[in-house]
């Protein structure tokens, strides 16, 4: 009988990596398929005026976004005033109090605003460029007062980090001169100086942060937990089933070993 313990003790030892590997790669697998949904709240900066909302349901490195915003700037040289936005990442995470102001011209400039939010990694454009590249390029870049932006792109290494990481900022730039001072509205942008600095100076900002699994309002622990029951069932069922072969595997040799036992046994000479 000790050979055979020793038997069923290996054949175990043999079968739990296998099906713990089993295990991981199912949820490596469904890990990478998983969505996640982000969004921002759009809170005014510089004296503006306006809100929104912006939505980003991230797969990989492909987004979805969804974005409503009004109350902005409407003009800008007698047409559509063209709003830049970005999501910006890398540094602290936050949209800038006033008192990054630091020449007080009662703007925080996109410069002074770079310690909080961090440089662009990814263009909210209407069409075309979605890189940094396109980060100033007005032609597109939405346009007027209010937007209803939907689109999906791929969104840089840099800023699915920054999602990740629950550093991603989504800033609106393009101020309405009007509600500036006076300084201000004479001063140069210090990213592209052929514009005033209302024009990439922000407006809205804010920090994009995970929702719960299910959506904000219908996420709860009960559903996150069936989530993870289902997502690890089928390996779990795999590796009791391939533990419950070699069991019975075992156990009828145990019985072919303990019969071939009792006939030598009763072969012996008395």
């Amino acid at each position: 009988m000790p050979a055979v313990g020793g038997a069923v003790g290996l054949a175990l030892m043999a079968a739990v990596p296998t099906a713990l590997a089993g295990t991981a790669l199912a949820d490596t697998g469904s890990g990478a398929a998983r969505e996640v949904t982000y969004q921002a709240q759009l809170r005014p900066l510089n004296h503006q005026t306006g809100s929104g909302r912006l939505t980003l349901r991230l797969r990989g490195s492909t987004a979805t976004i969804t974005e409503r915003y009004s109350g902005l700037a409407a003009r800008f040289g007698g047409k559509p005033y063209p709003h830049l936005q970005h999501i910006h990442g890398g540094a602290r995470g936050m949209c800038p109090p006033m008192s990054a102001d630091k020449n007080g011209d009662g703007v925080v400039s996109t410069a002074e605003g770079m310690p909080f939010y961090g440089p662009i990694q990814t263009t909210l454009s209407v069409t075309g460029d979605v890189t940094p590249r396109g980060g100033t390029n007005l032609a597109i870049a939405p346009k007027g007062p209010s937007l209803r932006y939907e689109r999906t792109i791929t969104l840089s290494p840099a800023a699915v980090a920054s999602l990740h990481k629950g550093i991603a900022v989504v800033v609106v730039h393009g101020d309405d001169p009007r509600l500036l001072g006076r300084k201000a509205r004479t001063e140069k942008s210090e990213l592209v100086p052929s514009l005033p600095l209302a024009v990439t100076s922000p407006a809205l900002c804010g920090v994009l942060k995970a929702m719960p699994a299910g959506g904000a309002a219908t996420g709860t622990g009960s559903t996150a937990a069936t989530g993870r029951a289902a997502a690890i069932g089928p390996a779990a069922g795999a590796w009791l089933f391939g533990a419950g072969a070699v069991l019975a595997g075992t156990c009828a040799l145990a019985r072919v070993l303990l019969v071939r036992r009792r006939d030598r046994a009763a072969c012996r000479p008395a």
